[in-house]
């Protein structure tokens, strides 16, 4: 056989250079969820939270139905914008300024769209940091999550003059009275039983630190089946020649979950994830990690909707490091720490 004809037409993944400072992408492939992502998504990650697991329960608390998973969405929303923004990616840096603002249901079709906001080439002129800033549509046009991320990207052509540094301001954290709780949720009826735990909003304290106790080894292939189930293309994920090392780097996303649901042992009334404050993926996941959480309260909120309240926590996974350790001596993450996620949860009072 002869060599392989250029056509012209394949997608090889925009690079550094190839971003623009307000541009706005409409993400392709418009996906349509269905009680089938959830079935998978429990297959793969320990996921035990009620109201997500039960239509019974989520009915009880005053919805129709039991949503989709939070992560769920996240993943999909996230995944639309790889082929895009993440291809050529590095590594993907850190999160911030997300909120879930609708439920997504099974049936629901999401979109994606993400707008540059931010631009900043790195000292060895070879790489540079992508700020996106993404969201995610359902059929109606409805926003149902938006999020602040940031990428390093490679460059193609080492030669592309740098462009003006642009590093968006982003808020620390979202305010509590900018959490949207979904309409019509309430927990004045709510089972502590059936939830798994009798731990309501009151009963935690801010700098209170939870060990979540229990551990889960990430294996080639789950991590390889989750990838592709929410559509994510980057090459790190999949192609061993992408990484010097030789090996897949495990989607951040499949960190996060894992220890989401791991966190399920001491925080089971953490119901829903309604704002993502901040998060990095401190070092790489491989295949043959053992992930482990623990969790830290950082504040409690009131909102202004019956029975329920927000705890705000910070999530840490590592692979097998003590627990309540972030940082060395010099302030760096611990080489044993893989995620460091600041989020918003609804809670029972």
């Amino acid at each position: 056989m002869g060599e392989r004809a250029e056509t012209g037409k394949t997608n090889a993944g925009r690079f550094f250079e190839d971003y623009r400072l307000g541009d706005v992408i409409r993400h392709a492939v418009p996906r349509t969820l269905s009680g089938a992502e959830r079935a998978l998504y429990h297959m793969l990650y320990p996921a035990r939270h009620a109201l997500y697991s039960s239509d019974e329960f989520a009915r009880a608390s005053g919805l129709k139905a039991s949503p989709l998973d939070d992560m769920i969405v996240f993943h999909t929303v996230f995944g639309k914008s790889v082929p895009d923004v993440s291809l050529n990616a590095v590594a993907n840096l850190g999160y911030g300024e997300g909120r879930f603002l609708a439920p997504v249901w099974p049936g629901d079709t999401l979109r994606s769209e993400s707008e540059v906001i931010g631009l900043k080439q790195n000292s060895n002129g070879k790489t540079g940091v992508v700020y996106v800033r993404t969201r995610g549509l359902n059929q109606h046009g409805t926003t149902v999550l938006e999020f602040v991320r940031w990428v390093m990207v490679r460059k193609q052509r080492l030669d592309a003059p740098a462009p003006d540094t642009t590093v968006p301001d982003l808020a620390s954290a979202i305010d509590a009275s900018d959490l949207v709780v979904p309409q019509g949720l309430t927990f004045d009826a709510y089972d502590f039983e059936l939830a798994g735990e009798g731990h309501r909003l009151g009963d935690y304290s801010v700098g209170e630190k939870i060990d979540h106790v229990d551990g889960a080894t990430v294996e080639e292939a789950e991590h390889m089946l989750a990838t592709r189930l929410w559509q994510n293309t980057a090459k790190v994920h999949f192609d061993t020649s992408a990484r010097p090392d030789g090996n897949r780097l495990i989607y951040g996303g499949h960190v996060i979950s894992m220890a989401r649901a791991l966190s399920f042992n001491g925080l089971a009334n953490a119901q829903m994830v309604v704002g993502l404050n901040a998060g990095a993926h401190a070092n790489p996941c491989l295949s043959g990690d053992t992930i482990r959480a623990w969790s830290e309260v950082l504040d409690t909120a009131d909102t202004t909707t019956s029975g329920v309240g927000a705890i705000r926590l910070r999530l840490v996974a590592t692979k097998g490091g003590a627990p309540f350790e972030l940082r060395n001596e010099d302030g760096r993450y611990r080489s044993d720490l893989l995620l460091d996620l600041d989020y918003w949860a609804l809670m029972p009072t």
